[in-house]
């Protein structure tokens, strides 16, 4: 089973992933506190991820989580295409803080009604679910591409949250018994311990209708970054990472994953 890491891309090098930390998806602990649930926060594991999803309905053999261990052409050449989704998981600054109390952000939201309505996005009020809702948001805007399995959690759960606005699919996911259940079991299948107060948060990159489009629960809306395709989605994700990561280029704390047809 591969461990769980961190994976530092430095700025301004060639990129060498280190595989020497554990890393979990959670919100930072100033945030959490304001939720009135908490889970355990779920692995950077491509395997906890994949036996996740696979048992929510996501037929195994079709798609997979894998570990991307670099941004530069040769590295991301490595990753399995298509790729579905990008999972990134970095850690929160105060000044993140700061431009989620303002509203401010370094792209544009979909304000436009039509464009948002093909974007599936859920907020979170759920303590340390980022890992969760990041993998309702690759599947949620792969489901054209994904034949989920009849009669599973997945496809009930989008059937019945295709018509709710993202407040209203955050309060359904906050009530549903199955998936805390799944994700407490996905959870206890890492290999290292749980921390309830860890300070990384997980944003999901798709491509819906041309626009790559970063998902993020903490946002009130998807942020737009521009156009892309399903061919360039991982590169264009990999240009969005990777100015994130040289705002916090001291930190180790960084993970990337692909959710890819196999």
């Amino acid at each position: 089973m591969a461990t769980p890491v961190f994976i530092r891309f430095p700025a301004a090098s060639p990129l060498q992933p280190s595989r020497s930390l554990a890393t979990r998806f959670a919100l930072p602990p100033p945030r959490a506190e304001k939720m009135g649930k908490r889970w355990i926060p779920l692995e950077a594991n491509p395997d906890v991820m994949n036996q996740f999803m696979w048992g929510l309905g996501v037929p195994e053999g079709d798609v997979q989580f894998c570990d991307v261990y670099g941004l530069d052409d040769e590295l991301l050449a490595m990753v399995p295409q298509p790729v579905l989704a990008v999972l990134f998981l970095y850690p929160l600054t105060s000044l993140d803080e700061e431009k989620e109390e303002s509203g401010a952000s370094d792209a544009s939201t979909a304000e436009d009604k039509d464009l948002s309505k093909k974007v599936y996005f859920t907020k979170q009020t759920v303590g340390n679910a980022c890992g969760t809702v990041g993998v309702i948001h690759a599947i949620g805007n792969a489901t054209s591409q994904i034949k989920l399995v009849e009669g599973s959690y997945f496809e009930r759960f989008y059937k019945k949250t295709a018509d709710m606005d993202p407040v209203q699919r955050a309060a359904f996911l906050e009530e549903d018994d199955e998936m805390e259940d799944a994700h407490s079991v996905a959870a206890s299948a890492g290999d290292t311990d749980a921390n309830v107060d860890v300070n990384e948060h997980f944003v999901c990159f798709s491509c819906v209708d041309g626009e790559l489009y970063e998902l993020d629960g903490r946002k009130s809306q998807p942020i737009s970054h521009g156009p892309s395709s399903p061919e360039t989605l991982l590169q264009d994700a990999a240009k969005v990472i990777e100015a994130r990561i040289a705002e916090n280029p001291d930190s180790m704390n960084f993970n990337v994953m692909a959710l890819s047809k196999q």
